[in-house]
């Protein structure tokens, strides 16, 4: 009698269980790296990993579904972490250079990530037999570095220095390639719902998808950064709100500048990022700048761990069909696809052997990848889905576990020449 009533009293509401374990997996995954070194912690692969592990032993911890049958879920959780650490990636850039100093990542962004696509394409069609829509997709998917895992790669936040060739390129390259990959998902989009004839829809593409969408993304970023520093530092005068505001002005940023960016057909991802870079060049010098990084990081943060810990909550299920040849084409575009397209588009850059090496290997797969398939999903008739959930899961996990493990002392090795700031 006692044992059931005790039975009775404890009983375990499902979704007070997923917030205990999400909150046991994110804590053991900065705590546990800790236990054997003293660098900064590893904690996106482990929350990938614990988050898997808890949803094999318990099922029904999953915070989020399976994103092949809920895709929108995804494409909406995935999205908010992108637009902050996009608006963060641009806000990091404390100075802009010369021409000289953008060449890596402009060389990165139209010679290493076209390479990329197409390389990944060619795998999807040859080695994992996907349809041609479906090949696109993946290379579009999987070729943008993710601005979300790679800051143990970026430079500093705002004031703090460190923007050495190797973090100003990934830095900007991830804070621009989100966005300049949306053409090419559209193109899958266009190839599986019309068929592989250029002739019936290769003018709106190019007209709208790649040149209309990236200029207007660019406008509306570079006006809203404009218009947000005006706001917050010049008027009005006597009294700004850059003197009293906190950072959520930041998140409040963020949203008017990437809605009004989708409301008017441009790519709200371009947006966010040129809106960071433009609003950290007013008043450069303000405080107010770091206190403004410092909370969108904090919200980026936060949303990445939930997001973490929920996709590898699934990926029991999305790994259930996985083969050797979905493991064969996230392993080759990790280290041979992505790394060889890199080196070859930093000839001739000017960046030493060491620094084009690690610029050229650390182009990390993750929540900008499950954001694009997500969009795919939703958007479009898209043949073949479980297996490019499972190809993205498998590149997202390994990508995360090669990269996070190994980048600490990749920095350590670029960093014993170079002076104490970088």
């Amino acid at each position: 009698m006692i044992s059931e009533q005790l039975l009775s009293f404890f009983a375990f509401e499902t979704y007070h269980l997923q917030l205990a374990c999400l909150g046991l997996v994110i804590i053991l995954s900065y705590w546990v790296p800790r236990l054997v070194s003293r660098r900064e912690p590893v904690a996106a692969p482990l929350m990938l990993i614990a988050g898997g592990i808890a949803a094999w032993l318990l099922p029904d911890v999953q915070p989020l579904p399976d994103p092949g049958g809920a895709p929108k879920i995804w494409e909406h959780v995935s999205e908010m972490a992108v637009i902050v650490a996009l608006f963060g990636a641009g806000m990091r850039i404390d100075e802009i250079g010369t021409w000289r100093r953008w060449r890596p990542a402009t060389r990165l962004l139209v010679i290493a990530m076209p390479l990329t696509i197409i390389a990944v394409a060619l795998l999807g069609s040859g080695v994992a037999g996907l349809s041609l829509a479906s090949a696109i997709l993946l290379g579009a998917v999987l070729a943008p570095t993710d601005p979300v895992l790679a800051s143990d790669v970026q430079v500093g936040p705002p004031h703090k220095g460190g923007e050495r060739p190797v973090r100003f390129a990934l830095t900007t390259e991830a804070g621009l390639n989100d966005g300049l990959a949306f053409p090419f998902v559209y193109l899958a989009l266009f190839v599986a719902a019309e068929g592989m004839a250029p002739a019936a829809w290769g003018l709106e593409w190019i007209g709208i998808d790649v040149v209309y969408k990236i200029v207007v993304g660019g406008v509306v970023g570079w006006a809203g950064g404009w218009v947000l520093g005006l706001v917050l530092f010049n008027f009005p005068s006597k009294a700004a709100l850059a003197e009293t505001g906190s950072g959520v002005i930041a998140l409040a940023g963020v949203f008017l500048c990437y809605g009004s960016s989708e409301l008017v057909e441009g790519y709200g991802f371009i947006a966010v990022a040129v809106m960071g870079f433009t609003l950290r060049r007013v008043e450069k010098e303000h405080d107010f700048h770091r206190r403004l990084h410092d909370f969108s990081e904090a919200i980026e943060h936060g949303l990445t761990a939930l997001l973490l810990v929920a996709f590898g909550s699934v990926l029991p299920v999305l790994l259930a069909d996985l083969s050797w040849s979905h493991v064969a084409v996230a392993l080759l575009l990790i280290v041979v696809i992505r790394p060889l397209a890199g080196w070859i588009s930093l000839a001739g850059t000017g960046v030493s052997r060491d620094e084009r090496l690690v610029i050229a290997v650390y182009g990390v797969r993750g929540i900008g990848s499950i954001y694009y398939l997500a969009y795919a999903a939703s958007e479009g008739e898209i043949a073949q889905q479980a297996e490019l959930w499972s190809i993205v899961a498998i590149a997202v996990l390994l990508s995360t576990m090669l990269h996070g493990f190994t980048v600490g002392f990749a920095m350590d090795w670029l960093r014993r020449d170079a002076p104490p700031d970088a």
